[in-house]
């Protein structure tokens, strides 16, 4: 039977239990006249009398037993795992998996999970830190969070922080062994503390800019490291000038463990996005983990 005639079955099923049209019409949300000519269209096409129809009631025929009591339970179960959809959008379930790097996994991912997973205690996040820019549906992730600028164009992207400024910053101790760099090409002739990402397929690039001119210094030094943390240690015991957010850097210059420079060379770019495909179908709980990581502005 074609999938548009199972209507049919269910209006046949829904007279056959009220035992009356104008309960079952009202049920569905029908006029008499129109239920009733699905039945009767229904009883031509299996060539059977489904219902025997008096003034005063309606009751099925042996055939219409026979017909209501193989579908009722099916109808029943149908109804029954509507309601059970019903509650995972009332009551949000499900793992989210998402591939960020270091920086956005801390600054921005775990605090705001934080605040939101106590509120939703059947979702669960898995966060894989991931510097390289991973296909997502390939690696079958829900999203990934990248600057605004490396998100693929045939994605989603949802703003999830502030715009971001990097930071060059060296400690005391290093600038007593060191003249304090006045333009980017005097970074060529310090010990840099250099980043290796495979998003680059090398170190992590120095790229300064002032008034619109774009400056990106190649830098040598002792130490590379593939992660933030060790960067910022590294800068703190006076091994090298090292490059990175400046959010990681701000309490330690506040307390002046740290010293800033070429300040102006850094201005503000494009902070992070959270992307996924825009084929998605969203969950509940995605969606909801959407609306709490979108950025609103300070």
């Amino acid at each position: 039977m074609p999938i548009e005639n199972f209507n049919d079955l269910a209006s046949f099923a829904s007279v056959a239990k009220e035992r009356s049209f104008t309960k079952a019409a009202a049920k569905l949300g029908v006029s008499q006249s129109a239920l009733s000519q699905t039945i009767r269209a229904l009883e031509t096409r299996l060539g059977l009398r489904l219902l025997t129809r008096t003034t005063r009631s309606v009751a099925p025929t042996e055939a219409g037993e026979r017909l209501l009591s193989a579908i009722a339970p099916r109808f029943d179960e149908i109804e029954s795992a509507l309601a059970s959809l019903n509650e995972l959008r009332e009551k949000p379930a499900g793992t989210i998996r998402i591939t960020a790097g270091e920086h956005a996994a801390l600054t921005v991912l775990q605090p705001a999970l934080g605040k939101f997973l106590p509120q939703y205690p059947d979702i669960k996040v898995e966060i894989i830190v991931d510097y390289g820019l991973t296909d997502i549906v390939a690696e079958r992730y829900d999203a990934g969070v990248r600057l605004g600028e490396q998100v693929a164009k045939n994605m989603i992207a949802v703003r999830i922080g502030p715009d971001m400024r990097m930071a060059v910053v060296g400690a005391p101790s290093y600038f007593e062994r060191h003249d304090i760099p006045m333009s980017p090409q005097d970074l060529t002739t310090h010990n840099c503390i250099n980043m290796r990402l495979p998003t680059y397929g090398g170190l992590f690039p120095w790229d300064l800019e002032k008034n619109g001119r774009e400056v990106n210094v190649r830098v040598e030094g002792q130490l590379i490291f593939n992660n933030s943390a060790l960067r910022v240690v590294s800068a703190l015991q006076g091994l090298g000038l090292a490059y990175m957010p400046e959010d990681l850097a701000l309490s330690h210059i506040t307390k002046g463990k740290l010293i800033r420079v070429l300040e102006d060379w850094c201005p503000p770019f494009a902070g992070y996005h959270l992307y996924y495909p825009s084929r998605r179908h969203l969950s509940a709980a995605f969606a909801l983990l959407v609306d709490a990581l979108r950025f609103r502005g300070r």
